[in-house]
């Protein structure tokens, strides 16, 4: 996924498609989510926090559909923080 401002993204083999908004390097990525034909973006947005022991990620996710909430939610629980969290304590 490139990491340019205003550059298109697809995930899950188009399931989610959507564009980067903002990059602060260390620091914060937004980005709009559409889910198949959804009208409205879905807006995500991951803010980095320092602390003594290492680094804490704040996630909000707006508009999410109320067919995907559950799948979006344990995506991000499972596989997106699970695995950073499983390849950081290894």
């Amino acid at each position: 996924m490139s990491t340019e401002v205003g550059s298109e993204f697809s995930l899950w083999e188009g399931s989610i498609t959507g564009k980067n908004l903002e990059f602060i390097t260390g620091k914060k990525i937004v980005q709009e989510w559409y889910f198949g034909e959804q009208a409205e973006p879905s807006i995500v947005t991951i803010v980095l926090h320092q602390h003594q022991k290492g680094t804490s990620a704040e996630l909000r996710h707006t508009n999410i559909p109320d067919e995907a909430y559950e799948d979006i939610v344990e995506g991000w629980n499972e596989v997106y923080f699970g695995s950073l969290i499983d390849f950081y304590e290894e």
